[in-house]
This record gives C-alpha cells, structure tokens and sequence, in this order.
C-alpha cells in the first residue's frame, strides 16, 4: 500500500463519485478506478458501492476511513516538516564564536535577526578559540563559527569574510605610556620592548596572533611573545596584573576590566578579519540561512 492509494481513496470517499475525484486529484478517471481496485484487492474487501449515481463507503470502507484519516494528517505533517528542515526553517544550528567575535555588534544584531527570521530553528551557541571551533566544524560537531580567520584555511571549510575591524592597544593603567591622554592616537612603536600577550598559536585559527604580528612589523619591530591566552577576558585578566601589553579588537572596548586601558592607535590603523566558517560540502541550509542573514546586516551596515 502507497501513501497515494492513501490519497486517491480519500479523495474519492468525499466526492462519493470517481469522476469528480480524478478530476480533483488531477488524473483520468480509469487510472483511480484501477488504483481503487488494486487497494481493495490488496486489502481483500470491497470499500465502495458502486451505483449509477455515483459511490458510496462500504461498511468495510467506513472502517477503512476512520483508520486511514489520522495516517492522511500525519503524513502531510510530515512532509511539511521535512519541507521546512530542507529549508532550513526548523531544525537545529550549532554556532561558536571567540570571545572578540561575539563582542562585534554585527554578531548579536545577526542572532536576534536570524530569531526573528526562522524562530522554529534551535539555536546552540559555543564559546571557544578559533582553532577549536574550526576543528569543532571540520568534525561536525558544529555547524557554523564565526571566527578571526588566518592562513592556512583548511581545503574542506568555507570562508565567509564578513569585515575588518580596527584593533586597539590595550595596557595595564600601571604601564608607564597609560598617561598618555587616550583621546590622542596611540604610536604603537612605543611598545617594541613590551611583551605582548597572545592567543595561542596553532595551525589554523591564527587571526588575531597573525593579526597583532603583522600591526607590529608594519611599524617596524618584531613583537616579544609574552603570556598565552587563549580568550579575551584572559588576555585582559593578564594585561591588567601588568604581565604585558596586547591588541584586541575595537568592539573589545566594551569589556571594561578594572585596572586596563585602551588606546587607538596611529595611521595606518591595523586590521583584524571577521568571517564565518562552515563545511565547504554539503552545510547545513541553517548554517547558509544564518550567513545570509548576517552578509546581509554587513551590507546594510556599510
């Protein structure tokens, strides 16, 4: 028995006339006769009288209703469904972000839109460092991550680039240069003898390192690797005990820890990249769903 002889019985129990039912059903009238028999062959009962004014249930096809209608319901609930978790409106999506990312105001304008826009979708959010999320990705234990994205980028993960944002020297009020006026645009150069605190290193997931590593040769000194952190408040935790200097993210100014300061820094302003990363194959059409949501935020943003 097949979910349509389901359909053409129904059909045909309420139009109570075979004609009727096929043109309803979108098909001849001879091919739902047949299709009506074999059900009731495979059934072994007649479902209809057949009169010449039309048909009507047996007693064997009343039965045959009653017990059919809920399977009838169930299978549209079903399909429906499957229907909207092929279009990513219901199901579930994983996401991680750093701890810098998440501070970007474009991330939580993103999740609140992407609510608003699929609310049947359960949304599980993960803190981590880039490099974790990543491999978290790459091993389907999460969907989609919005990271700080370096070289090299693994084959199977797609990069979405989303955008640069400033990054800012940070430092501990006891540092020396922290009396300078913070309205004043900071020579990072200053800091050429000043360990600076970092994320780990890893192979992948390197923005942020790669990021403060590239500011300092552009002014012209190699940065002395201090302390790792792996997550923003760490690094803070650490700049503020006076163990070193480092540069974070511009939107990481809303973190006020006590005992640091912020600095904006020179002309030219070095950059650090935000971007989502999901399976290059196959994602998950919640992950695509949740991007173009978030591309189209950056686009009205800019």
């Amino acid at each position: 028995m097949e979910l349509r002889h389901i359909r053409y019985f129904l059909m045909a129990a309420e139009e109570k006339n075979l004609t009727k039912a096929a043109a309803k059903l979108g098909i001849r009238q001879p091919p739902l006769s047949m299709q009506i028999r074999d059900l009731e062959d495979e059934i072994g009962a007649s479902l209809f009288h057949r009169t010449a004014h039309g048909i009507t249930l047996t007693e064997a096809g009343m039965a045959f209703l009653q017990a059919v209608k809920p399977l009838q319901q169930r299978a549209e609930e079903a399909i429906q469904i499957a229907r909207q978790v092929a279009n990513g409106e219901q199901g579930q999506l994983r996401v991680g972000f750093t701890g810098t990312a998440a501070l970007n105001p474009l991330i939580p304008a993103g999740i609140r839109e992407f609510q608003k826009v699929y609310p049947q979708v359960d949304l599980k959010i993960e803190e981590g460092n880039s490099a974790v999320l990543i491999e978290k990705v790459l091993d389907d234990q999460l969907d989609l991550v919005v990271v700080r994205p370096s070289n090299p980028i693994p084959k199977d993960l797609k990069i979405q680039h989303l955008k640069d944002e400033p990054l800012v020297a940070v430092m501990s009020q006891q540092h020396p240069l922290a009396q300078q006026p913070v309205t004043a645009a900071f020579d990072l150069n200053q800091l050429k003898n000043d360990a600076f605190i970092m994320t780990p290193t890893s192979e992948i997931g390197m923005g942020l390192y790669d990021a403060m590593v590239e500011a300092c040769r552009k002014v012209g000194f190699e940065p002395k690797i201090g302390q790792h952190a792996p997550q923003l408040v760490s690094i803070l935790s650490l700049v503020s005990a006076n163990l070193g200097v480092s540069l974070v993210p511009e939107s990481s100014k809303q973190v006020q820890l006590s005992g640091i300061q912020y600095y904006d820094l020179q002309e030219p302003i070095p950059q650090v990249s935000l971007a989502l990363a999901y399976k290059a194959q196959a994602p998950s059409q919640c992950a695509i769903n949740f991007a173009s949501v978030i591309q189209s935020l950056c686009h009205q943003q800019d």
